[in-house]
């Protein structure tokens, strides 16, 4: 049975949410259709073109991605600060980058209106787009609604491009945050089209190695671009949006994961252990686990227990179940 968006989000529980959308059938995103030779390969840049132009728009992060065959990941931040230091102004030119304006609001902006009401109305108007540019539903609907007509123009045919509604998953607490965002950067290896994480194109971790999302883009082509969100330091008192772990850190966790990953040899992990598995206090051989296995389970949200016990409260869940170290509800 369907659920309402509103049951599967809740930013007062997270502001980070893990969104997965897939094609219908065999139709293909990027890549190479084996069965028609056909290359697809230039929508992988369409993806990420689209995803910088709406992180710029929406307050909303991108933490990082993956784009693949037929499906792609996000991993995405609602970035509540950022709405909130947003004048109404900011807001009405930011929502005429996608949609246009009705005439109430075309007139508000021009100081044109000479009632209260009139006036009263076009505020609730952009009230109604200030929550939507905080919305992870409405970036999800803007990016693949974009990307949906523009490859059925290409193909020359109508009808459904994406495989239903994205999905979407809570991360509760900064295990969660860690073990998702490295599920996402490490699939191009865990799908044998890498060999390492500086070699894994169209990946966020890719694009914060090298500065681009693929060898053959220009650094020119996302100069005037919001940056993916950045890393700080656990020790750091910064009151900054920002994912609380160290980039140095999580880059030496990727590389190692992805090296044992690639080397396939299950109970031969290497002695030397990242340090910041220790810092967060996760087994390595779980950690390998789920780094291969988090993202093919349809759970609404991963924490702790006590996160996800008002989770499920705030959500309209009445049930948690558990697997393995994490509690998952479904």
């Amino acid at each position: 049975m369907t659920q309402s968006r509103s049951s599967l989000i809740s930013l007062d529980d997270t502001t980070y949410y893990h969104c997965i959308s897939r094609c219908v059938r065999r139709a293909f995103l990027c890549g190479e259709d084996k069965y028609s030779g056909k290359s697809f390969e230039h929508r992988r840049q369409w993806m990420v073109e689209r995803i910088r132009f709406l992180s710029n728009i929406f307050s909303i992060d991108v933490c990082s991605y993956a784009i693949m065959s037929n499906h792609y990941h996000l991993v995405l931040h609602a970035n509540e600060s950022d709405i909130a230091s947003l004048s109404d102004k900011d807001i009405c030119h930011r929502w005429l980058q996608l949609y246009s304006a009705p005439p109430l609001v075309a007139r508000w902006m021009k100081e044109e209106l000479t009632t209260e009401a009139e006036t009263n109305a076009a505020l609730e108007v952009i009230g109604k787009w200030r929550a939507r540019l905080l919305d992870i539903s409405w970036f999800m609907r803007a990016l693949n609604e974009f990307i949906a007509r523009k490859a059925n123009k290409e193909d020359n045919c109508t009808g459904r491009f994406w495989e239903g509604r994205f999905k979407s998953q809570g991360l509760l607490d900064e295990q969660a945050l860690l073990t998702c965002m490295a599920y996402v950067d490490l699939n191009p290896i865990r799908a044998k089209m890498a060999e390492t994480v500086e070699q894994s194109e169209y990946t966020s971790v890719f694009e914060r190695i090298h500065g681009v999302c693929s060898k053959s883009e220009s650094f020119e082509n996302k100069s005037s671009n919001k940056p993916l969100l950045g890393f700080k330091a656990f020790e750091s008192n910064e009151q900054v949006e920002a994912i609380p772990y160290a980039f140095i850190d999580y880059l030496e966790l990727v590389d190692w994961t992805g090296r044992v990953i690639r080397e396939d040899k299950r109970g031969a992990v290497p002695e030397q252990i990242p340090s910041l598995l220790s810092k967060l206090g996760l087994n390595s051989e779980t950690w390998i686990e789920l780094t291969q296995t988090f993202g093919q389970h349809n759970h609404v949200a991963v924490g702790s227990v006590e996160d996800l016990a008002l989770f499920a409260a705030n959500t309209g869940k009445r049930w948690i179940a558990r697997k393995k170290l994490q509690r998952i509800i479904h």
